[in-house]
């Protein structure tokens, strides 16, 4: 029999570089222990998730990590240096991972999809959701305990909890907790597109670029400020920080709110296109040095290129978010929120936000993080 190499590089298909033999190879990669990541949520918490790899890696230095995802997840998990294969959520991949053998299996998703998926893996060790004989969703460790909870009890999620959601995945999951942040990495492809397009869109190097993420999820409607709210903040900031370029960003869902914005405001502010994929989104997203964004896809990208995040909650629970120091929550204190609830019709965390907050949050950013009279560069960049 021809031997099997314990190499992560081997696939039995053909050698990893032309005309090379396992047989005589020197460097071989060891697999390590074999790790199976499950992530089908909402696109934020994929990103949410990639926070824990570190922690993995710091825990099993010598392993192989696999994550499944669905499709629409994938340019978020692009050219991650911590990924050994990533997988679509489809038919023929859970096949696959249903034949393989783990030592270790994390469902970080309180889903019956992902919950069953795992039930079905052959892993020495799982953690994190499970499903039971009635299709319910549990715990499958200990140390996901208080995630669990979470879910089911209102008060521990809407008040109680103070901690991140990073912080309580990192538990259930059993990892040292060092406040990792998010993996979310660019090419230098990218970067240099990046950079390009704002020289494109006629922004100078040195000129503050102000993100505004106007809209959210489908799923979660009641999270983004209202047309005349954007419209207002982008005429107060445009005339209290004349010199500060402001852009619009958003997915597809919010191409026609974009175009009504830019309409009423006029050169105030320019639109970035929106309807090219979530990946050049990001790229479009990386030329802000300040985001301005509801609790969306749009902040946990922010956050995720580390850029100074002001962030406004109105239904959601700010608390679960972690801004690691760059940035500011502004948060509605009305006696309703957060709630989570999608068909509120009254919306008073929404409409009861205070502009002059957000402009003076941002004020706060331009005298901290900008230098006074000088050359107009970041502090710090």
């Amino acid at each position: 029999m021809i031997p099997i190499p314990d190499c992560k590089k081997f696939t039995g298909y053909k050698p990893c570089e032309p005309f090379k033999k396992c047989e005589t190879c020197r460097t071989p990669v060891p697999v390590g222990t074999h790790i199976l990541l499950i992530n089908l949520d909402a696109l934020g918490d994929v990103l949410v998730t990639t926070a824990v790899l570190p922690a993995l890696r710091r825990k099993y230095p010598v392993s192989t990590i696999r994550w499944i995802t669905r499709k629409n997840a994938l340019p978020l998990l692009q050219n991650n240096p911590y990924l050994d294969e990533i997988l679509v959520w489809k038919g023929d991949n859970r096949l696959i991972l249903q034949n393989m053998r783990f030592d270790l299996a994390l469902n970080a998703d309180k889903n019956r999809n992902s919950s069953a998926l795992i039930q079905t893996v052959y892993a020495g060790q799982k953690m994190g959701f499970g499903i039971n004989a009635f299709g319910a969703i549990i715990p499958l460790n200990d140390q996901a305990e208080y995630n669990f909870r979470m879910g089911i009890d209102d008060q521990l999620k809407f008040y109680d909890n103070q901690r991140s959601g990073q912080a309580i995945l990192a538990e259930t999951f059993d990892l040292d907790y060092r406040r990792d942040e998010y993996v979310l990495q660019l090419t230098p492809e990218e970067e240099a597109l990046s950079r390009a397009y704002r020289r494109q869109m006629g922004i100078g190097e040195k000129e503050p670029v102000l993100g505004i993420n106007t809209g959210c999820s489908v799923r979660f409607p009641n999270k983004k400020l209202t047309l005349e709210q954007h419209i207002d903040l982008i005429k107060r900031i445009s005339k209290k920080f004349p010199n500060v370029k402001i852009i619009l960003l958003g997915g597809p869902e919010d191409t026609e709110r974009n175009k009504i914005i830019k309409k009423a405001v006029g050169e105030r502010a320019r639109e970035t296109p929106t309807a090219e994929g979530l990946r050049r989104g990001i790229v479009y997203e990386n030329m802000a040095d300040v985001v301005m964004t509801g609790d969306s896809l749009g902040m946990h990208i922010a956050i995720a290129l580390k850029k100074w995040v002001i962030a406004w909650f109105g239904p959601t629970s700010p608390q679960e978010i972690d801004l690691y120091e760059r940035g500011e929550k502004i948060i509605t204190d009305v006696p309703c929120a957060p709630c989570w609830n999608t068909k509120c019709t009254t919306l008073e965390c929404i409409f009861q936000m205070d502009l002059n907050r957000f402009t003076e949050a941002f004020g706060r950013f331009y005298q901290s993080q900008w230098k006074e009279g000088h050359d107009g560069r970041r502090a710090g960049a």
